[in-house]
């Protein structure tokens, strides 16, 4: 199904076609995407998890419509994702229960790196989070994750420095996009 789309860029549903699975494992198995990801804790291993991964997605944001999600970002005509923007509730201090704060992520293949399509992509979920009336979103990047801080800037995002509110207590570099008024 597609979330949102935008002139270069169909932000829709994973799905579990062989070359959805494909492509995941090969994003989420790299540790040079993993690091910056709970420093690799969640890094594929073998091929099958791809699949497990997919239903785990498509099952905890199902209550949430549409909503919620790890969705895939495919550029037109390209035939496979460039890899995922995700909009969710960010996990609290006990690193599982959801708060009211918003979290927008994104989490590319190197090959797809350097295109816009992760600013692209979550322009797109950002501008239609908040036409539901949302009041601010944030992105929480690992300290040293250079370009996902460029991505946040890039969105217009405002830098809040280091905090620990979230993930498990996790020090994270937050930024945070207000709605205009």
């Amino acid at each position: 199904m597609t979330i949102v789309s935008t002139d270069r860029l169909v932000v829709r549903d994973w799905t579990e076609d062989q070359a959805d699975l494909d492509r995941i494992y090969d994003i989420y198995s790299r540790d040079e995407v993993m690091r910056w990801l709970g420093g690799g804790s969640g890094r594929m291993t073998d091929p099958a998890q791809a699949a497990e991964r997919v239903r785990s997605w498509l099952d905890r944001y199902a209550p949430c419509g549409d909503r919620y999600g790890i969705w895939a970002i495919e550029p037109r005509n390209a035939g496979r994702a460039a890899g995922s923007v995700l909009l969710k509730a960010l996990p609290g201090r006990d690193g599982v229960t959801p708060t009211d704060d918003i979290e927008v992520g994104w989490h590319l293949h190197p090959d797809s790196w350097g295109h816009g399509y992760a600013t692209e992509a979550a322009r797109a979920v950002l501008d239609r989070e908040f036409a539901t009336g949302a009041r601010q979103v944030y992105a929480v990047v690992m300290a040293g994750n250079d370009a996902s801080m460029a991505v946040a800037r890039r969105l217009g995002m405002t830098h809040l420095g280091v905090r620990t509110d979230w993930y498990a207590g996790a020090e994270l570099e937050t930024f945070v996009l207000r709605a205009e008024s």
